[in-house]
């Protein structure tokens, strides 16, 4: 049976037709027209005064925080539950990631607690010169909040919209947010241009300064002249055309991911101890990814035995994400623990949210879930749930 994934590419006719006809502009390499556009329809959807197309969000958080001058000896909080791409953009600069735990209720960044930091910092007399808060699973932080914060302490936000596209805050979109923003198009998010991202600013000056890194800060004489180390981050002009065709049909593969949420909540409804995770006020999420967050003193089985009979199933799915300061390679690096985000990692498995999903296989997602919660065995004990059939 052919398996189905957590949130494959939703491709269609149209991108086959973007990428011929950027092959047959002739602009094959890096940058060209369909680049030039891309970066125009995303900031002009978005708000933005700027864009620029990179070759990954990871790329988008690393340049923007270099075009803030961040590095060694400097400080950036950031959410603990978060993927590594946050953490690592951090540390490629020098400085040193400073983890912050999560609300209990939707798995962001918890802004009492990152104010709690700030103060110990600035009395500490650390410099930090950015704060990097997370849009998890494609739901916007509480930027009213975090703004705010940022302000009091003299600190510029770098928003990682990297799940977010698509979403809102306060009737803003995600990528509009802090003083700048990055957005993945990576294979399995709401848009993809198979890989890539975007750095998002309204400030001129930074915008040319991520350009000019990106392309390997090459110095513009007609000679390969380079004063500083650069980067090779642009995205491709093909891979552009691609990106052209899913923002033209980004709105309805955002109606099918919702589609796919509402269909779990009706699922998981009646069922005891087990709950749509970021359910409550939803209705400005893009839905990107759809966690099921599961007590097992009630529902009779837990998560990790949930993940397992999926996935022995053909169906793709995953805990959320195992927060940075557990992570071995961040294991010294400073951060702000409660454990809400240890008990989400626990206790939440992502399940497949895809626009591309078919109604078949999302019926057979939904069939597999309804016996697994009616199941009249379960051992949490042995962390498993078995399928009837």
């Amino acid at each position: 049976m052919t398996p189905i994934l957590l949130s494959g590419p939703d491709m269609s006719d149209a991108e086959r037709v973007a990428v011929t006809d950027a092959f047959d502009s002739g602009w094959i390499a890096p940058l060209g027209p369909a680049v030039d556009a891309f970066e125009q329809r995303m900031a002009d959807r978005l708000d933005r005064q700027h864009a620029v197309a990179l070759s990954s969000g990871t790329a988008a958080l690393h340049l923007g925080l270099l075009a803030w001058g961040v590095g060694p000896g400097d400080v950036v909080p950031t959410a603990t539950m978060t993927f590594a791409a946050t953490a690592n953009a951090i540390t490629y600069t020098g400085a040193t990631p400073y983890f912050i735990d999560a609300d209990p209720e939707t798995g962001q960044i918890d802004p009492a607690l990152l104010e709690e930091v700030l103060d110990d910092l600035h009395r500490q007399g650390r410099s930090v010169p950015a704060i990097v808060p997370v849009d998890l699973l494609g739901r916007c932080v509480d930027y009213t909040r975090i703004d705010q914060i940022a302000r009091r302490y003299g600190v510029r936000v770098l928003a990682d919209s990297a799940e977010s596209l698509g979403a809102s805050h306060a009737g803003i979109p995600a990528g509009k947010h802090g003083d700048a923003a990055i957005l993945s198009f990576n294979g399995n998010k709401v848009m993809t241009t198979s890989g890539g991202g975007m750095y998002l600013t309204d400030d001129e000056d930074d915008a040319a300064r991520v350009r000019f890194l990106a392309t390997q800060a090459r110095e513009p004489v007609a000679h390969y002249e380079h004063r500083e180390v650069g980067y090779n981050y642009r995205l491709s002009n093909l891979l552009a055309g691609v990106g052209l065709a899913q923002l033209g049909r980004l709105d309805g593969m955002l109606q099918r991911r919702r589609a796919r949420r509402e269909a779990y909540a009706a699922l998981v409804d009646e069922a005891p101890g087990i709950e749509v995770f970021q359910r409550d006020g939803d209705e400005h999420d893009n839905c990107w990814l759809t966690a099921l967050v599961i007590d097992p003193g009630v529902a009779g089985f837990d998560a990790a035995g949930l993940a397992e009979t999926l996935v022995a199933a053909g169906i793709e799915c995953r805990p959320l994400w195992k927060p940075m300061h557990l992570q071995p390679v961040f294991a010294g690096a400073p951060a702000r623990i409660t454990g809400a985000a240890e008990r989400l990692f626990r206790t939440g498995v992502t399940v497949p949210s895809g626009s591309g999903l078919t109604d078949e296989e999302g019926a057979r997602v939904d069939a597999l879930l309804a016996d697994a919660m009616s199941a009249p065995a379960r051992s949490t004990d042995a962390h498993s749930v078995r399928a009837s059939s």
